[in-house]
């Protein structure tokens, strides 16, 4: 792992912002993913490396992933009917 920045969490008008260190190398206007997890933590990367991150998780996955198929996908019946009843054109 590198190096650990840290930083806090200010309030900036109805929302909460992070300061990011220089060092981690965004630039203002950067536009960035972030990605929650789970666990309460958090990845981001610039959108423009999106593809990038997206070859990077599926190079990850073990050998056997999803061997097995996906297991028992149940999903309930769906009424497609509009709300108004006038079909999309």
């Amino acid at each position: 792992m590198g190096n650990e920045y840290r930083a806090k969490v200010f309030k900036s008008g109805n929302s909460v912002a992070l300061r990011l260190p220089k060092q981690l190398g965004f630039s203002e206007g950067d536009d960035v993913v972030v990605a929650p997890h789970a666990d309460g933590s958090f990845s981001l990367w610039r959108e423009s490396e999106s593809a990038q991150v997206l070859m990077a998780l599926y190079g990850s996955m073990s050998e056997g992933f999803m061997a097995e198929g996906r297991g028992d996908v149940s999903q309930d019946a769906r009424d497609w009917t509009p709300a108004d009843g006038v079909a999309a054109a």
